[in-house]
């Protein structure tokens, strides 16, 4: 499996897992939808700022987020 597939699926799990809809995450993140919509279509990478902005979102750390892709 591709690694963005992985990466938006653990995303898309530990958004779950606290209960937070993806608006609620990118507002908590600091990013804004649009670019978190083409990157989940693939259409952009995401930076490795914008990464820890994501972990911090969820309130774990990058190590938690990239164990096991």
């Amino acid at each position: 499996m591709d690694i963005k597939i992985k990466f938006w699926e653990k995303i898309r799990i530990l958004r779950n897992e606290r209960n937070l809809s993806q608006e609620s995450l990118w507002f908590k993140a600091k990013l804004h939808r649009t670019y978190i919509w083409n990157v989940e279509r693939w259409e952009k990478n995401l930076t490795l700022e914008n990464i820890e902005k994501l972990s911090k979102a969820l309130n774990i750390t990058l190590n938690e987020l990239f164990n096991d892709l």
